[in-house]
């Protein structure tokens, strides 16, 4: 006999925990924040000088002969032209220089440093550490996004596993209630009917029974590509639930201007517009750099039919500068970026209202569907108490023979929609709470 594979439970806080760690667009949204976070250093800042190193080596080797048309050999002790036996002048013989090699080397290092810029590169530097902090509200936005889908899943899961269970329990009863009525066929108390119709509402409740774990396999399978592990993954979740209290709800209210990440993040845009009109105000400004160079070049000549012997030239040098550059009339380019970027900080403040707005409007609608669902959640509860004790009586009075089996049928679904709705409107209001809980910016501060 094969033994069925052991369900262990997985907590929401351990859903939660793997969902940090493992989700793919978690890990997407991390690594774009690292990207920002790169770029707001001081290594991309502009504020460090540059060093440019250089150097180059040459090697010629020349094959030349030089002749002298016209030229004669002198007598060094005459001075005069050197005559062959016939009395004429000896001609100047040809001179030829072979395998004649020189050497080039150089090197050099050339730094450069803006000392003022306008304090564009200051501002600018000050835009990106505001980039940084919208990437991180955008992560943050993508894990309060991702934590919703997740517990919309696993309140699925555990919606489907409280209706499996009474779903189970209604195919005993039916299952039950066909023994019964063979029993009663057989005493004469009954007729063929009876069986008929309880084997009819076995077949009904096994169709249900198969279709609810049909949806809770791939309601699984779900939650599993949302923490990134296997799709196969044996577990059951935790079906209890918590609300937070109304006065704690009404506090997180208070504070969500604060804390709402839309409304942080309409903030950091706009102080990233604001850093735009200073960053293009720079340009109103000179630009102020210096420079420094230090070079060694080494020249080795050869030797030449007029400079015999090897020619050496070794030079060292060292230089420093500044230079002062002022735009003083750019065609009218840096006016007109200016004005676009206080247009820009407008809009961004226009938004910025805008999002306020329809973040409050949200909280406050949030708010009341939640009211809504709760107090449904609480209607249901005791509408299964009602539907209880009509069942228990129901079935004491079919029992007796007082009721028919459609009737007792009757109660017995009456008692599984009110389960079930119950079961639905709990994991309703509790997903009302954390998408209210999203809006004011708590849902990954409190427990749930």
């Amino acid at each position: 006999m094969a033994l069925m594979a052991q369900e262990e439970l997985l907590s929401k806080e351990e859903a939660m925990t793997k969902a940090l760690e493992n989700n793919f667009g978690i890990q997407v949204a991390r690594n774009q924040v690292e990207i920002a976070e790169n770029n707001s250093g001081i290594l991309n800042s502009g504020f460090l000088p540059t060093l440019t190193g250089n150097t180059s080596a040459n090697y010629q080797r020349d094959d030349s002969t030089f002749e002298f048309p016209g030229q004669f050999l002198r007598d060094p002790a005459t001075g005069g032209n050197v005559l062959d036996d016939a009395g004429n002048p000896v001609p100047r013989p040809d001179a030829g220089l072979y395998k004649a090699e020189a050497q080039r080397y150089n090197a050099g290092l050339t730094a450069n440093y803006t000392l003022f810029d306008g304090l564009g590169r200051y501002y600018n530097y000050k835009r990106l550490q505001e980039q940084y902090q919208l990437s991180s509200l955008q992560a943050r936005e993508t894990i309060e996004n991702t934590l919703i889908q997740m517990f919309s899943v696993y309140f699925e899961i555990a919606r489907l596993t409280e209706n499996k269970n009474v779903q189970q329990q209604a195919l005993e009863i039916s299952k039950q209630r066909i023994t019964r009525s063979e029993y009663a066929f057989e005493y004469g108390q009954n007729t063929k009917l009876d069986i008929l119709n309880a084997q009819v509402d076995v077949t009904n409740d096994s169709i249900n029974l198969l279709n609810t774990n049909q949806q809770l396999a791939n309601a699984k399978r779900d939650l599993n590509v949302v923490l990134n592990q296997d799709l196969n993954e044996i577990y059951k979740v935790d079906t209890l639930i918590a609300f937070i209290p109304k006065l704690k709800l009404d506090e997180f209210m208070a504070q969500s201007t604060l804390n709402n990440v839309a409304i942080l993040q309409t903030e950091r845009n706009l102080a990233i517009n604001a850093y735009d009109i200073k960053v293009n105000t720079s340009g109103y400004l000179p630009i102020l750099d210096l420079n420094g160079s230090y070079g060694w070049n080494l020249n080795q000549n050869a030797a030449s039919a007029f400079f015999p012997g090897v020619n050496v030239n070794n030079d060292r040098s060292f230089g420093l500068g500044a230079r002062l550059t002022w735009n003083l009339f750019d065609g009218g380019g840096t006016t007109v970026r200016v004005k676009n970027a206080k247009i820009a900080y407008e809009n961004q403040e226009l938004l910025k209202k805008q999002v306020v707005l329809e973040v409050d409007r949200d909280i406050q609608n949030a708010m009341a569907i939640y009211e809504n669902r709760l107090n449904i959640f609480k209607i249901q509860e005791q509408n299964v108490l009602t539907n209880q004790n009509n069942f228990e009586r129901s079935r004491e009075q079919f029992q007796l023979g007082r009721i028919t089996s459609i009737e007792f049928r009757q109660a017995q679904i009456n008692l599984l929609n009110a389960q079930t709705n119950k079961n639905l409107a709990k994991y309703d209001a509790k997903l009302a709470e954390l998408q209210l809980l999203q809006l004011t910016g708590q849902l990954l501060n409190v427990a749930l």
